[in-house]
């Protein structure tokens, strides 16, 4: 009798069990470019505006010029392609202007 309860509850537990979304945290700071780059296309645009708006807030700007921030991917691409061990942070503090 008491395997029975023990199996049923089981059982219940496993069936009833509602799948749970994974939490997933990120330490911005040891982003590598390579990191990056294997990132898939949702998590880079994630990675890539969190990174905006720090920078923009660090520099006190309210407005996102276009012109901007095209240019200044462009410039941590080439950088991130020369030293993909480097850290995306440090890129884009070396490169963004």
């Amino acid at each position: 009798m008491n395997r029975k309860l023990i199996f049923a509850g089981l059982f219940a537990a496993f069936a009833f069990a509602a799948p749970a979304d994974a939490q997933v945290t990120l330490e911005m700071a040891d982003i590598t470019c390579k990191d990056f780059g294997g990132y898939d296309a949702a998590r880079q645009d994630f990675v890539s505006n969190w990174m905006r708006g720090y920078f923009m807030a660090a520099k006190n700007l309210t407005v996102i010029d276009s012109r901007y921030v095209k240019r200044n991917s462009q410039k941590i691409a080439r950088y991130c392609k020369k030293l993909p061990n480097s850290k995306l942070m440090d890129a884009v503090q070396k490169n963004a202007r």
